[in-house]
């Protein structure tokens, strides 16, 4: 079995930040070791950080994604996903009495 695929098992078990962290340090060591497979690997790290709901540092690899391949559509609707929940969850709906601008009627 090879790192890669190693380290994505251990990216589906992980359950809390300690892991986290060892593990993203493992998927970087990975990433600079294989740069001919680097969309791969960013995009399984992507995933990770999603699964932690660290929603930036996955947009960011979306978009190094994006930059290796453009057309890359999965890349392209996790971005605009992402930036959504982001928008949604940073939005305090009851500082202001302003029905007009209510974010869930957009």
């Amino acid at each position: 079995m090879s790192k890669t695929d190693n380290l994505l098992k251990k990216s589906e078990k992980a359950k809390n930040i300690s892991e986290y962290k060892e593990i993203l340090k493992e998927f970087e060591q990975l990433i600079n070791e294989n740069p001919e497979n680097n969309a791969v690997l960013l995009e399984q790290r992507a995933k990770f950080h999603e699964k932690f709901q660290q929603y930036g540092e996955a947009i960011n690899d979306y978009k190094k994604i994006l930059k290796i391949n453009p057309e890359n559509k999965y890349a392209k609707t996790q971005i605009e996903l992402l930036k959504t929940i982001l928008r949604y969850s940073n939005t305090d709906i009851y500082a202001s009495t302003n029905t007009n601008m209510d974010p869930w009627l957009e």
